[in-house]
This record gives C-alpha cells, sequence and structure tokens, in this order.
C-alpha cells in the first residue's frame, strides 16, 4: 500500500505561526521529542538548535541529562528560557535505558520522538512524519532514511535505511523484514516518530538487548499496528568513538540473534525458522563489517573536545604540577 500524505490543519498551539509563544498550563502537545543526554556537550547545541528550529513547531522538548561530567549540564541552561523545553537530571546508573525512560516517563504528546544528543533533525522532519501519521488510521510507528557522519560532520552514507519498508506495512510484515536483514533497518530514534500510548503498551524502553534497545521497543509498537516508511532521509545520525553503538560492537552479534530468538518465543506465529535462520547469518556478517568499518574510520569518529571540556583541561595543563598535592 502507499502512503497517504495530506496537507492537514494543525491544532491550535501557542507556537505555532501567529501564536502567542506562551504556554497555557492545560496545553497538550503533539509530539514530544526526548533528548537523553550524556557527556554530550561537543554535539548536543547542533542537536537542540535542529530541534527549536523544526518548521512543526508544535511540541514539548524533555532533554534529560545523564549526569554528564564535561560540561553538557551547563550547555543546556540557556534553552529553558524557551517555554517548550523543560530539563531534567538523572543520577547516574551506566544504564543508558534507564535515562530514556526518564525522560519518555515525563512527555505528553500524542507522538513520541527521541532523539541521542548527538543527531539531528532535518528542518521538516516533524513536519513531514506528523503528516503521515495523521493521514494514515492506525499507523504507530512513521520512520525515514538517514545520512550517516563522523564526528566532524563528513557524510560516509546517503538517504540510508529502509530497505524493502518504504511505503505502508502491515506492523508484523515490517517486523519480519527487519529480522530477516540481521540488523535495525528502521534506523535510530531521530529517524522515528511514535504513537506514544503505543510505546506505553508496550512498556517502555526495554533495555534486556542493550544494543538493540530501539529495535526491541519497535518491534513492541508493531505488533499494534502498522508501519509507515518515509524514502526522503530526515535525519543525521552521528558516528563516534563515544558512542553506545560503538562501545558494544564486540557483543552486537550475540544481542540480536538472543533478541530474534526471544521475539520468537513472545509470538510463536511471527517468526519462522527460516526468518530466523536468515537473520543470524546477516547478523554475523554485518557484526564483521561494522567492526570493519569502525577500525578504518577510527580517526574520523574521534570525538572534538568541547568548549567547556577544553577550559577543563587547559586549566588543569596550567596549574604547577606541586598543586595536586596540596
Amino acid at each position: 500500500m502507499g502512503v497517504v500524505v495530506s496537507v492537514w490543519d494543525a491544532a491550535d498551539s501557542p507556537f505555532e505561526e501567529g501564536g502567542t509563544g506562551v504556554k497555557p498550563a492545560e496545553w497538550r502537545p503533539t509530539v514530544s521529542v526526548v533528548v537523553p543526554t550524556y557527556n554530550s556537550a561537543a554535539f548536543v547545541d547542533a542537536t537542540v538548535s535542529s530541534i527549536l528550529g523544526q518548521t512543526f513547531r508544535d511540541f514539548e522538548l524533555i532533554i534529560s541529562d545523564h549526569s554528564s561530567t564535561d560540561g553538557t549540564w551547563e550547555i543546556l541552561q540557556p534553552y529553558v528560557a524557551d517555554p517548550r523545553v523543560t530539563l531534567l537530571r538523572l543520577e547516574r546508573s551506566n544504564r543508558p535505558e534507564d535515562n530514556w525512560q526518564h525522560a519518555t516517563d515525563a512527555a505528553s504528546g500524542t507522538y513520541l520522538k527521541l532523539v541521542c544528543g548527538d543527531d539531528i533533525l532535518a528542518l521538516t522532519c516533524l513536519e513531514r512524519q506528523v503528516q503521515a501519521i495523521r493521514a494514515n488510521a492506525g499507523a504507530v510507528m512513521v520512520a525515514s532514511r538517514r545520512d550517516v557522519v563522523t564526528a566532524s560532520g563528513e557524510v560516509v552514507l546517503s538517504s540510508w535505511g529502509l530497505p524493502n519498508l518504504v511505503g505502508r506495512l502491515d506492523g508484523r510484515h515490517a517486523i519480519r523484514e527487519a529480522i530477516r536483514s540481521g540488523t535495525n533497518p528502521f534506523g535510530e530514534p531521530a529517524c522515528v516518530l511514535l504513537d506514544r500510548e503505543s510505546v506505553t503498551r508496550a512498556g517502555g524502553w526495554d533495555g534486556t538487548f542493550s544494543y538493540v534497545l530501539d529495535q526491541h521497543t519497535y518491534a513492541r509498537v508493531l505488533l499494534q499496528g502498522d508501519f509507515i516508511g518515509l524514502s526522503d532521509p530526515l535525519a543525521t545520525f552521528r558516528l563516534s568513538d563515544t558512542q553506545w553503538s560503538h562501545a558494544l560492537a564486540r557483543s552486537q552479534y550475540r544481542q540480536v540473534v538472543d533478541f530474534h530468538e526471544s521475539l520468537a518465543r513472545e509470538h510463536p506465529n511471527l517468526l519462522s525458522g527460516s526468518d530466523l535462520r536468515r537473520g543470524r547469518i546477516r547478523a554475523k556478517l554485518l557484526a564483521y563489517a561494522r567492526r570493519f568499518a569502525y577500525f578504518s574510520m577510527a580517526r574520523r569518529l574521534k570525538t572534538p573536545v568541547s568548549p567547556i571540556e577544553g577550559d577543563v583541561v587547559r586549566s588543569m595543563t596550567l596549574q604547577p604540577a606541586s598543586s595536586s598535592l596540596g
């Protein structure tokens, strides 16, 4: 089935063009954009700016910082001047899914978009995805292709993702396509818009398989309705040496296979033995390919030092050697 995309009139919002710009107590946004951050100082300004600059403006932005130590929290403070922005802080738990859920629990919008603290949204991302999900009754998830860039912004993959997943698909069919691919063809959360109530019914962000935290949740949501795939790239995913997926490269294959097998046990009629075998073979090949790619691009993945972090390093460098003894 094709994707139905139509022009729609946004609900009266204080933040749409011509609105008051003042948040009323009873305001419920169309979209909740949630940003979990941890030591994201080098990139978080660009991330937040790309969200606040959206052509679609009826959204709230909730940022939850996982007790960063690099100045991220300080960089975020000026953004509270925007009435759409809420800043939260969570004690460090070493479980990234805790911060994802902390931000999500504060959301009140009809739809949910999670954007990691180093990714970027295209200016029309929310507009395009909200149009698509509103125009397709029964859809619970919309995803777009994305560009993949290095830490410095160099594009390494353009318009990537969604093989065999463009258009409107039954949610269960979309899950099977993803399992057979051996990877997460839907893309990172910045590429995705979810029906928030469906996320709640799915149990939120489940970190049982931490490497596929996002895809695990997508699958639980897609069991409830249809998927919409948009062919244009509407987000940018940044590869860097501080990245969670980079740190988990050694264990990703086992986690992917365990996730597939768990899904098959929970939903016996969802996946065939052929689906699982194909997914297992491709997951192993892709794990080796991903490790090689990280190794070959190591220099380009190096995260630049943020201005605040740089000041700290410089002040430490300038201290006399004896000061540490005092």
